[in-house]
C-alpha cells in the first residue's frame, strides 16, 4: 500500500509515492513552461498541467517499483491564487494567470481604495496583484468576452483534479487565496464577489482538504497509468500542504522555502492580519499560518546558471552546473569580495511590493570571478529572505523552530548562508515538499492515519541542521544594511529605466 502526492509548482509538476511510514518510494517531475508575453506577465496553459501529470505519474510509479493498484489514495496541491476559467464544456477560456503576474496592480489598488477594510475583515488579506480577485477584475475590464463565457472557476489544483475525477470543488485555503473568502462561515463571500460583479454560480463548493471527493475516471486512469476508481482527496494550496507536510503543527513553528519563490511561514493559533503578510487557514482546524514571499528565489539561481554558467553552445548537464556553482560558492569568502546581488528579476513582492524593481549586481571588480558571483547570488537571495524575517519580527512574529524546505534547501552551503544571514537555527526535514504533504493528506482522507497529527508523527523526520556562526552573523548584519541601502538608492532608477524602455508595459 502506498500514497501518491502530486504538486503543481510554478516551474514543474512533481509526483511522489510514499509508504505509510513516510519513506519516499519513488518520484518524478515534469517541466512546465511559463509564458511572459509582456513585462510583469506570467501565464501557463492549464492543458500543459494535465500533460505533465500524465507524464510524471507513470515514471513515479515505475521508480517506486509498484503497480497502480497499490496506490491507496491521491492528494493534490498547487500554487495559490491561480484562477482557471472554464466554458460550458469545461474547456479553459484563456491561459492561467500565475501568482507572480503583476498585470492587475491597478485593479488591486482600486479594490483596496474602495473596500480595503472589508476585504481584510472577510478574507484576512490585502488586495494586491498576486491575488485572484484583482486578476478577475482585470479580466472583466480587459477581456469581458472571457468573463461572459465563464461557467466554472477553478483554482489550479482544482482544475487538475477536475480532469482526474470529473468533480468540481475546492478547499478553504484556496478560497482565502482567491481573496474571495468569508472567514465567518468558511465559504465564498458574496460581498467580495459583488465588488467586481463576479457571479457566485461560477464558484465551486467548499469541502475539507482531506475529504475524498471522487475516484479517478476510466479515461484519466488510462492516460496516467492509474487504476480507475482510486480515491482522490480535495487537497489544498501548495503552501498549506507543504507547511503541514514538514510537521509544522504547533503555534510558533516556522519554515523558509527555497523554491521558485522564497517564502517565510509561521504558525499561529488565531488569524494574524498584518498585510502585506498573508494569512491562511492551516490543515488542522483552528490553526492558521502566515506566509510572505519574495518573487525570485530558485528562479534567480536558475537564471544566473542559465545565463552565466552554462556553456554558450552544446549540451550540458544543468544539475552538474548547479553542483559546480555550489562548490564555487562554498569556496568564496563571506561577502563575495564586496559584491551584492538583488534578486528582483520579476519585480518584488514582500516587503516592497514594487513590480518595477530590477535585479542587479553591485560592486563588481576585476578581482571577482565565478566563485564570487555564485556566492553573491546565494547571499542576495538570503538577504531577500531576511527582509521577510525582519518584516515578520516588526509585527511581533517570532519563530522558535524553523524548518528549511524547497529545492535550494538541499545545498549545505546555502543552508549555512541563510542561517548566518538570518541568525535562525534551521532544521532540514527528511521530506519537505508539497507533493509529500499532499500524499499525507490523502492518507488522512482514506483513514490510513487517524488525523493530521498522526500523519506527521508517523512520517516526518529531520536529517540535518544549520546553526548561525556568531562572527559571520555579525559580518552579514553589516552587509545587510548595505544591501538595503543600495536597494533604496536603486529603486527610483529602476522606475526611470522602466519608463524609458517600457513606457506602455
Amino acid at each position: 500500500m502506498a500514497l501518491l502526492g502530486v504538486d503543481l509548482g510554478a516551474g514543474s509538476l512533481k509526483a511522489s509515492v510514499i509508504a505509510p511510514d513516510g519513506r519516499l518510494l519513488g518520484e518524478a517531475a515534469e517541466i512546465i513552461e511559463t509564458d511572459h508575453p509582456r513585462f510583469g506577465w506570467a501565464e501557463q496553459d492549464p492543458l500543459s498541467w494535465l500533460a505533465a501529470f500524465n507524464a510524471a505519474v507513470p515514471r513515479a510509479l515505475a521508480a517506486a517499483g509498484i503497480g497502480a493498484r497499490d496506490i491507496a489514495a491521491i492528494g493534490l496541491s498547487a500554487g495559490a491564487h491561480i484562477p482557471v476559467l472554464l466554458d460550458a464544456d469545461d474547456r479553459p477560456l484563456r491561459p492561467a494567470i500565475l501568482w507572480s503576474d503583476t498585470r492587475a496592480t491597478a485593479e488591486a489598488s482600486d479594490l483596496h481604495a474602495r473596500a480595503g477594510e472589508l476585504i481584510l475583515a472577510r478574507s484576512l488579506n490585502k488586495a494586491n496583484a498576486t491575488w485572484s480577485l484583482p486578476m478577475l477584475a482585470w479580466i472583466k475590464r480587459h477581456e469581458p468576452e472571457v468573463a461572459a463565457k465563464t461557467r466554472k472557476l477553478c483554482l489550479a489544483k482544482d482544475y487538475l483534479r477536475l480532469c482526474l475525477t470529473g468533480t468540481w470543488e475546492t478547499d478553504f485555503s484556496d478560497v482565502v487565496g482567491a481573496l474571495m473568502a468569508d472567514t465567518r462561515n468558511g465559504g465564498w463571500s458574496e460581498e467580495l464577489c459583488a465588488l467586481i460583479d463576479w457571479p457566485m454560480e461560477t464558484l465551486p463548493p467548499v469541502v475539507a482538504p482531506t475529504q475524498v471527493v471522487g475516484g479517478v475516471t476510466a479515461a484519466a486512469a488510462q492516460a496516467a497509468g492509474l487504476t480507475a476508481g482510486t480515491p482522490v482527496v480535495c487537497g489544498a494550496n501548495d503552501t498549506t500542504v507543504e507547511f503541514f507536510g514538514i510537521g509544522a503543527v504547533e503555534p510558533g513553528m516556522g519554515a523558509i522555502k527555497l523554491a521558485t519563490a522564497g517564502v517565510l511561514f509561521s504558525a499561529a493559533d488565531h488569524p494574524q492580519v498584518n498585510p502585506p503578510i498573508s494569512c491562511y487557514p492551516h490543515i488542522l482546524p483552528g490553526l492558521y499560518y502566515t506566509a510572505t514571499g519574495t518573487n525570485s528565489c530558485a528562479s534567480s539561481h536558475r537564471w544566473v546558471r542559465d545565463k552565466l554558467f552554462l556553456p554558450t553552445s552544446g549540451e550540458s548537464d544543468g544539475g552538474a552546473v548547479f553542483a559546480e556553482m555550489d562548490r564555487l560558492a562554498g569556496g568564496a569568502p563571506p561577502g563575495s569580495g564586496g559584491l551584492l546581488f538583488h534578486p528582483y528579476l520579476q519585480g518584488e513582492r514582500a516587503p516592497y511590493w514594487d513590480p518595477l524593481l530590477r535585479a542587479d549586481f553591485v560592486g563588481l571588480t576585476m578581482q571577482q570571478g565565478r566563485a564570487e558571483i555564485a556566492r553573491a547570488v546565494y547571499e542576495g537571495i538570503a538577504f531577500s529572505i531576511r527582509d521577510l524575517v525582519e518584516q515578520a519580527r516588526e509585527v511581533g512574529q517570532e519563530m522558535r523552530e524553523v524548518r528549511l524546505i524547497g529545492g535550494g534547501a538541499k545545498s549545505a552551503v546555502w543552508r549555512q548562508i541563510i542561517a548566518d544571514v538570518t541568525g535562525l537555527s534551521l532544521s532540514l526535514p527528511g521530506n519537505g515538499d508539497a507533493s509529500f504533504g499532499a500524499a499525507l493528506i490523502a492518507g488522512v482522507g482514506v483513514g490510513l492515519f487517524s488525523d493530521p497529527r498522526a500523519a506527521v508523527e508517523a512520517c516526518v523526520t529531520t536529517v540535518a541542521r544549520a546553526e548561525p556562526d556568531p562572527a559571520r552573523q555579525a559580518f552579514y548584519n553589516d552587509l545587510f544594511d548595505l544591501y538595503r541601502e543600495t536597494q533604496q538608492a536603486l529603486a527610483p532608477i529602476n522606475h526611470k529605466l522602466h519608463a524609458l524602455v517600457a513606457p506602455d508595459a
